[in-house]
């Protein structure tokens, strides 16, 4: 499934239309940045809160998918530059964690 499939199927808000054809492997959820830099893989998107410039650096480097922004949470505007500059998908959504990554797990399962 597709990053832009998910963002359909899971009515999340895309804040930029970077990498939508990519190939999601899984998902990993945490707000512990270095927990994420050493346990997150390719192609699997992100699930967290942070909403600062850090967020897509560590998605860049660990080749993520997309990252999605918990709780309706609103990335600093450094943020959203960054995730431009490194082509990472930033989507939001307004279910909290927990529900999130139960919806993910049953479209990826």
């Amino acid at each position: 499934m597709t990053v832009k499939e998910i963002i359909e199927k899971l009515d999340l808000q895309c804040l930029n239309e970077a990498n939508l054809d990519t190939e999601v492997t899984g998902a990993y959820a945490s707000d512990l940045l270095s927990d994420v830099m050493g346990n997150a893989r390719s192609g699997q998107i992100w699930i967290t809160m942070q909403t600062h410039k850090n967020v897509t650096a560590i998605a860049s480097l660990r080749d993520l998918a997309a990252v999605v922004i918990v709780r309706g949470g609103v990335p600093d505007e450094d943020m959203l530059e960054h995730a431009k500059d490194e082509d990472v998908c930033i989507l939001v959504s307004q279910d909290p964690t927990f529900q999130i990554c139960g919806k993910l797990y049953e479209l990826l399962k």
